[in-house]
């Protein structure tokens, strides 16, 4: 059974992309393009007030391959 997603603020989880290092390509409005510094990989957060809902940060970790519980200790 996967474990439950942790509820996460936008800015909560592009403070974690960056430690982790990730970097901020560009804002387009409200939404923070991250990727890798090699380039190989890419996602997008949107920057919006509140927790992201449970499906877009699904979507999120599955694009930058993190599971549940990494996400956890990476916040």
């Amino acid at each position: 059974m996967m474990p439950r997603l942790p509820r996460v603020a936008a800015r909560e989880l592009i403070r974690a992309l960056h430690r982790a290092g990730w970097l901020t390509n560009r804002q387009t409005g409200s939404h923070v393009h991250l990727s890798l510094p090699d380039g190989s990989c890419q996602t997008v957060v949107p920057n919006h007030t509140g927790d992201l809902k449970l499906g877009t940060l699904a979507n999120i970790l599955r694009d930058i391959g993190w599971t549940a519980d990494e996400l956890r200790r990476r916040l």
